[in-house]
């Protein structure tokens, strides 16, 4: 992949060097020493359909090798207090988890003590980082589900607070890991020259436009691309958003977010060995064995850098629309952000 220069960098070495490349040997041997008797994992948020989700594959009575003994054993159902769509799921997500032998605590501080792993999946991305940071002081492993956060500012200060507690995070979309986009991933097209992705992108008002659910698309498409986007442009109507990202080396990426008509998620990739499309969605389980692997090694299966740099295009794309569809420049967005 190309290399970064200016502001980025710092995402490449202060950030993604600490978590993802330098620690892997120490994190290793400290796994290899308590794998067995650590596998106790806790769930920060009930307001969402992936932490029963998972607690379902999890905690099965015949669950899958590859989740390796791993079982959700409490979780702290707080999540959005002011998103009525997150907080309503909240009481019957509680009573479909306990069925499932989950304990219920009354405070993150509580799921820490008896717990050795953590899933954020708090729907709301304001609340993250203050969750995250509380993870991250009592040196647990921490996966953040979509998105990291409501801002490229605190996913920032997350990974900034990983490196400074030598604690391993990560953060990721279940639509990176589906088959299509990992057939690319690894070469199916060869080297990609360009990408049309394609997800819903409904809006909430307490989270910029992107963020919420157009993330999903827009993580699709930087999984293919890879690292190296320097501006944004974007094109937005009430039914529909056009993201068109123009990486250093020339090549361009799109994402479609709809808001109307039948929804679903997808896409084009254009390759110098051909061209191909990427399927179906299909579900979570790729996402869970990455997650489960992770906790196994304490190496992140996605850089802190790409996942900023997800960030930093939303909040491009953002910017772009409200200054009527002009070119932003990422390295503007995160040096703004203090990157």
């Amino acid at each position: 992949m190309k290399k970064q220069f200016g502001r980025r960098n710092f995402i490449g070495t202060a950030i993604a060097g600490s978590i993802g490349l330098s620690l892997p040997g120490s994190i290793n041997t400290l796994y290899a020493q308590n794998l067995k008797q650590r596998k106790r994992i806790g769930i920060i948020g009930l307001d969402t359909s992936h932490s029963t989700a998972f607690t379902k594959a999890l905690n099965s009575a015949n669950p899958s090798p590859a989740l390796n003994g791993y079982k959700v054993v409490a979780a702290y159902p707080k999540g959005s207090s002011d998103i009525i769509s997150s907080a309503e799921r909240i009481p019957a997500y509680t009573e479909e988890v306990k069925k499932m032998g989950v304990e219920i605590v009354n405070s993150i501080k509580e799921l820490l003590k008896k717990t050795d792993y953590i899933l954020l999946e708090t729907n709301d991305g304001r609340l993250h980082l203050e969750q995250a940071l509380e993870v991250i002081k009592a040196r647990k492993p921490l996966f953040i589900d979509k998105p990291i956060a409501a801002s490229l500012k605190d996913a920032i200060a997350i990974f900034k607070a990983a490196e400074q507690y030598k604690v391993p995070v990560f953060s990721s979309s279940s639509l990176r890991f589906m088959e299509g986009v990992q057939e690319v991933v690894k070469g199916k097209v060869g080297k990609v020259i360009g990408a049309d992705t394609y997800s819903p992108a409904h809006l909430e008002k307490t989270h910029p436009d992107l963020f919420w659910y157009g993330i999903h698309g827009v993580e699709t498409l930087c999984t293919i691309m890879g690292t190296g986007c320097k501006q944004v442009v974007r094109l937005h109507t009430n039914d529909t958003d056009v993201v068109a990202g123009t990486w250093e080396d020339g090549r361009i990426g799109t994402f479609r977010g709809t808001r109307s008509g039948k929804s679903g998620y997808g896409g084009t990739v254009f390759g110098e060995n051909g061209t191909t499309t990427l399927g179906n969605f299909g579900g979570y389980d790729s996402l869970l064995e990455e997650i489960v692997r992770f906790f196994d090694t304490g190496i992140p299966p996605v850089s802190s850098k790409e996942t900023t740099e997800i960030c930093a295009i939303m909040e491009a794309a953002d910017e772009s629309k409200n200054k009527g569809g002009i070119p932003v420049s990422l390295d503007e967005i995160m040096k703004r952000a203090g990157a």
